[in-house]
């Protein structure tokens, strides 16, 4: 009974770790919305929220809670992301909105934007080295970068020829179907199947979105006017989001065998 405890509480700490960057975003959210669309000082509620992510990423890499490599990664993805909140905020498309004005934003979009996504490429890349993740029988990385690629491409095409997302859902489950997860806890080296992982992650992104839209960080066409919870469909996104950025991190910070096996490179 001790074990089971010992277990969970090591688990739920190392979750909470890796998670930092995002959950000390979800409650600066929650804290600054009575700032509403006021000034301070010259800088509005979208500025201050940049502010708070410079300050959290660079209190990170001083006190080494994540290293210069995994912040690269985080820096592509952020890059990555911009580019397509840039597309789909555009008038024509809006696809959503940031209702607060900001002085730092790139046309549509607020900087502190592409914060919200390097939050979850930190969780992908933490998360890898504070488990000791490693994978068995993942695909090629030919095979995942192209999944990746279609993934990010299919965002915003969509809005012009067929959405093939139900083609990339399929195309995923088959190639991670047999994709095991095996991670350390407690000295036990423990395994999972990696789809049914994922789907819980998207689901618990799902739920701080709502946090987000509910507190106007961004909203939806159909939350302009009065809040509600957003559509299970967009759980569907988030799942594409998250093989997105994890092809990302598992390239750039890991290895894989010819075999299928992955680990982390300068592996302890």
């Amino acid at each position: 009974m001790i074990s089971i405890f010992k277990s969970c509480f090591e688990f739920s700490f190392k979750a909470a770790s890796a998670a930092l960057f995002g959950i000390l975003l979800l409650i600066a959210f929650v804290v600054t919305a009575s700032m509403g669309s006021q000034e301070f000082y010259g800088f509005f509620r979208y500025d201050y929220l940049l502010f708070y992510a410079l300050t959290i990423q660079a209190c990170l890499l001083y006190l080494k809670l994540e290293s210069w490599a995994e912040a690269r990664v985080i820096a592509l993805f952020h890059i990555m992301a911009m580019g397509m909140e840039i597309f789909l905020t555009h008038p024509q498309i809006a696809s959503w909105q940031y209702p607060q004005p900001a002085v730092f934003k790139i046309l549509t979009v607020p900087l502190f934007a592409g914060f919200m996504y390097s939050a979850v490429g930190s969780f992908f890349a933490r998360s890898l080295r504070l488990y000791q993740v490693s994978f068995e029988k993942l695909p090629s990385f030919s095979n995942m970068l192209a999944l990746a690629v279609f993934s990010y491409i299919n965002f915003m095409s969509k809005f012009f020829v067929p959405d093939i997302r139900l083609i990339l859902f399929a195309w995923s489950v088959i190639i991670f179907w047999k994709t095991k997860i095996r991670f350390q806890l407690q000295q036990h080296q423990l395994q999972l199947p990696m789809l049914p992982v994922l789907m819980i992650l998207a689901f618990i992104i799902w739920i701080a979105e709502n946090i987000s839209t509910f507190y106007k960080i961004w909203l939806y066409p159909s939350q302009v006017d009065a809040w509600h919870m957003v559509g299970w469909a967009k759980l569907g996104s988030w799942y594409l989001l998250l093989l997105l950025s994890l092809v990302l991190v598992l390239k750039i910070l890991g290895h894989r065998s010819e075999q299928g096996f992955w680990q982390l490179k300068n592996k302890q």
